[in-house]
This record gives structure tokens, C-alpha cells and sequence, in this order.
């Protein structure tokens, strides 16, 4: 057996990985991390109950829309109904039939939506998130400026375009009384 040679520490190769063990982790990075997590979770609403267009007190608009999700991806046409109340509440259905494609519903402290043929649903309390165009989709009809990433155009023959400036997302349309 060979004893071992000793070599000065700059001519010895750089290890990768080195042999010391992390030990327990501080008791100070503790309490940080376990607040990161607590308040980045993602707390959804439950579910909201179907609308009930039926009422007076709705106003329902339904037209047709072309609809892109991303700047890249084929344009999908179909049918548009928009569903509001004085109170805020919105319905909003994108299909072609026979089948709905996106169904939004805003109520007064939550939201959700559904994009029926992917089999995804997002859904908060609060504020809808501004990356939604579907959720920006009515304030614009009702006359609310949407937010700086989106563009929103109304024409003269009542058509109208919203589309976000960061994704090339857009919905052009027109409805009806």
C-alpha cells in the first residue's frame, strides 16, 4: 500500500460534489420559507352555481366572435353569449357547437372560468387576474378601460377587437341587443 501523496491545495482537482454533509438547516430559514408558502398557495373559490339567465334582471347579449389564444395558434369563430346584471354579476359562453368552449362567470367577490376542451378551470375571489381576456371581454363592452397590456377597438359597424399586446390573445366580434 502506498502512502498518500500530499499535494498542495492549487494542485488539487476541484471537486463537484463536496463530501461535507449540509447539516440541518437553521431554525431562522424556517419561518420565512414555511410564510412563502403559506401566502404563494393557491386559494381558489368554490365552485359558483350555474346562472340562471331566466330573471329580468339580465341583460343578454349574443353575437359571433373570432377567438386566438396565443399570436402563433389558428383562429376558432363561434358563437358569443354576454350575460350582465346592475349588480356586476357577468356570464360570459364562447362555443361552437356543440359544444361550449369558455364559460366565465364574474360574481361580486369571485370568479371562474372554463375552458371546457382543454377540461381546465381557474377560478379566485376577488379581482379577475388582467391576463384574462375573457374576463376583460365584458368591463370593455360596458365601457371600462381595459388594463395597459391590452388594446381595445370599437368600430363603425359595431364590431369591436380586444387583444393583449404581451401574448397576441384576441377576441374580435360583434353582438346584438
Amino acid at each position: 500500500m502506498r502512502p498518500p501523496v500530499n499535494r498542495p491545495i492549487s494542485a488539487r482537482q476541484p471537486q463537484l460534489f463536496p463530501s461535507r454533509s449540509p447539516g440541518p438547516l437553521p431554525l431562522r430559514w424556517l419561518a420565512p420559507l414555511l410564510a412563502a408558502l403559506w401566502f404563494c398557495a393557491c386559494h381558489t373559490a368554490p365552485p359558483l352555481p350555474p346562472a340562471n339567465l331566466c330573471g329580468p334582471d339580465w341583460t343578454i347579449r349574443q353575437g359571433q366572435a373570432v377567438w386566438r389564444s396565443k399570436r402563433e395558434t389558428p383562429e376558432i369563430a363561434g358563437e358569443l353569449l354576454v350575460a350582465s346584471r346592475h349588480d356586476g354579476r357577468v356570464f360570459l359562453q364562447f362555443s361552437k357547437t356543440p359544444l361550449p368552449f369558455v364559460t366565465l362567470q364574474i360574481t361580486t367577490n369571485s370568479w371562474q372560468v372554463d375552458f371546457v376542451a382543454d377540461h381546465k378551470s381557474c377560478s379566485g375571489r376577488g379581482p379577475v387576474p388582467a391576463q384574462l381576456a375573457w374576463a376583460q371581454l365584458p368591463r370593455c363592452l360596458a365601457g371600462t378601460t381595459p388594463p395597459a397590456r391590452w388594446t381595445w377597438e370599437q368600430f363603425e359597424d359595431g364590431r369591436w377587437r380586444l387583444e393583449d399586446r404581451t401574448t397576441g390573445e384576441m377576441i374580435e366580434g360583434f353582438l346584438t341587443r
